[in-house]
């Protein structure tokens, strides 16, 4: 992929039929093949679930996955599940542009706050954009079904 890094950032929603164009760089953070992401992204929409790509002279560089999400404990809130950006466009804006549109996306919808899972070497990127780690604990437990 050559990325024009002076191209200007085009975000916006993807498409069903444009889902296909985001696998590429999803792989970049998920081990899914490109069967089971289709079968995914198709389930998660059903619950508001979006991708989001960034363009940069029409090439899809980067890829959100978010949902808007409700609960007791917090309200309305957006949900930000998966940001890749391609490896050969990091350092382009392209991930806080993204950041940008899902916050906008949030006020728009009159939501208060946005929450993600980051992966260790994602903190410092997440905390340059005005993120700060949550103080509630995660814990999950792994069910088997055999």
């Amino acid at each position: 992929m050559n990325v024009d890094r002076a191209a200007i950032l085009e975000i916006r929603k993807l498409s069903p039929t444009e889902w296909e164009l985001a696998f590429p760089v999803m792989r970049q953070l998920r081990s899914l093949n490109q069967a089971e992401f289709l079968l995914r992204v198709r389930r998660q929409s059903l619950s508001g679930y979006e991708l989001i790509g960034a363009f940069q002279a029409d090439l899809l560089v980067g890829v959100m996955g978010m949902r808007p999400v409700h609960t007791l404990a917090r309200g309305a809130y957006l949900h930000v599940d998966d940001l890749v950006v391609d490896h050969e466009a990091r350092g382009s804006g392209a991930g806080y542009a993204l950041m940008a549109y899902a916050e906008a996306d949030a006020r728009a919808r009159e939501m208060t706050a946005i929450f993600l899972d980051a992966r260790q070497e994602a903190i410092l990127f997440y905390e340059k954009a005005g993120y700060a780690l949550h103080p509630a604990p995660s814990m999950k437990k792994m069910i088997s079904n055999g």
